[in-house]
């Protein structure tokens, strides 16, 4: 295992409640957007989660990896699914994007095995 992706996005959540609370106003409108930017319209929210995810590939940011693998996961996302969105990550961000991928995959398989089952 490479990291241990839940404990990383569980780590991220008291520095981003200090930012909160430092720039409240500016974490509002982030707040506002990424729930403008998620919701389902002509794309569903779990296709949305799968090109954020394949962006922080692309990007290379690790906490961003974190919280879209675990969005993927709760939003129904299936292992093929994230395959495809690396396949276009790794299209768009060469070889940096492979590296950032494994990672991705390995958060995702994470999250997975501890996410409850689907009712």
């Amino acid at each position: 295992m490479h990291a241990n992706w839940p404990e990383h996005a569980a780590g991220m959540i008291p520095p981003i409640r200090e930012l909160r609370s430092g720039a409240p106003e500016v974490m509002k409108a982030f707040g506002a957007l990424a729930r403008a930017a998620l919701e389902p319209k002509a794309l569903d929210t779990k296709t949305k989660e799968l090109v954020a995810l394949a962006i922080a590939v692309a990007i290379r940011c690790d906490s961003c990896v974190a919280f879209h693998a675990e969005a993927a996961v709760k939003q129904g996302a299936s292992r093929d699914e994230v395959m495809e969105a690396m396949g276009m990550a790794i299209y768009m961000g060469a070889g940096p994007a492979v590296m950032y991928a494994a990672q991705a995959v390995e958060a995702f398989d994470q999250f997975a095995a501890v996410a409850p089952a689907p009712v």
